[in-house]
């Protein structure tokens, strides 16, 4: 990147994670029971001192609020690179079948596994997101063509009806229907420091490759035949990419279900005052990705408090009219 270019971005990332640092700090700080600002501190950097307020910190709410930091940067990340993958504005993970697989497996675990812990439930989220991918390409290689980006968008929406059925069915067969219902649309509720040391690592990677990767996605999104004509190995990034994808959704989806429209709309939001390259989309989408994550499920935590409202509705409230928005601009992007 030129100079003047690379310090834009410097100043886009520094503004983004203060705006996460300040959305995250008042996340803490509203519930049902609201704390202080010395009572983080003390939380943060006080091991040894402990009270109600602390706890609730401590317990609940840091690990839930960090919860949604590595999910939202997971899902908007992964749908940047569907995106740029597959020249598709109307692209998330669910293109690809990855997050349908995940839950089809998520509703295996319950009904033959029921013993499994967090960990087994993971891996179990990554095999069936794989799964999904390996369907979809299956079901492309059969028509023995070149793989367009329309030919994968029906062929996702196929595999995912499928692995979205095949799912309720094993639910209701084995009648876990309300176990499936409470982990699919929990969100973050009961988030814990066990299951964030679970996927933090996984996440972190993914986001990691992708970063180290994001000027030849760039190219792909352009152009393939350019990318080629430069040098650049396309089958292989693309294969490393997909793998990135399948391990950030199938990580997300095991903490939070098969949520919806994050991936589809914060690489839009970003692209509005970051362009079409992707070195500054896929980090700048990482942090507002946690940003929309966390606002979701403060507001899903205050709309009818002590009550709460599932991030699913909020999500879907918020994503369903932006998608019929982008349909409607014809699947154009908002760069």
């Amino acid at each position: 990147m030129k100079k003047t270019v690379a310090r834009s971005l410097a100043f886009k990332l520094l503004l983004s994670l203060f705006l996460l640092l300040l959305v995250v700090v008042g996340a803490i700080l509203v519930g049902a029971k609201n704390v202080s600002l010395p009572d983080i501190w003390i939380a943060l950097n006080d091991p040894g001192r402990s009270n109600a307020d602390i706890s609730i910190i401590r317990e609940l709410r840091l690990p839930r609020e960090l919860g949604g930091v590595l999910v939202g940067s997971a899902l908007a990340v992964s749908g940047a690179i569907m995106q740029g993958l597959t020249r598709n504005p109307l692209a998330d993970p669910g293109l690809l079948g990855v997050t349908a697989g995940a839950n089809a497996a998520l509703a295996v675990v319950f009904a033959f596994a029921p013993a499994a812990g967090y960990f087994g439930v993971m891996l179990a989220c990554f095999a069936g997101a794989a799964v999904g991918v390996l369907f979809v390409f299956g079901m492309l290689a059969l028509r023995g063509k070149s793989i367009s980006p329309m030919r994968m968008v029906l062929a996702g929406a196929a595999v995912s009806a499928l692995l979205s059925a095949a799912a309720e069915a094993i639910s209701l067969e084995f009648k876990i229907s309300k176990s499936v219902s409470m982990w699919t649309s929990g969100g973050l509720i009961g988030t814990n420091w066990g299951q964030l040391l679970a996927i933090s690592p996984v996440i972190a990677v993914g986001i990691a490759v992708s970063l180290l990767l994001s000027r030849h996605l760039t190219l792909l999104s352009l152009n393939e035949s350019t990318a080629v004509g430069l040098g650049l190995n396309t089958r292989w990034v693309k294969l490393a990419l997909y793998v990135v994808i399948t391990l950030l959704a199938g990580a997300a989806v095991s903490l939070v279900g098969n949520l919806a429209f994050v991936g589809l709309m914060i690489p839009h939001v970003v692209r509005i005052f970051a362009g079409t390259d992707y070195r500054a989309i896929l980090p700048l989408s990482a942090i507002c990705g946690a940003v929309f994550m966390v606002l979701a499920d403060t507001l899903g935590r205050m709309l009818n408090a002590p009550m709460e409202t599932p991030i699913v509705a909020i999500v879907s409230v918020l994503g369903l009219p932006f998608f019929l928005f982008i349909v409607r601009k014809g699947g154009r992007s908002l760069s």
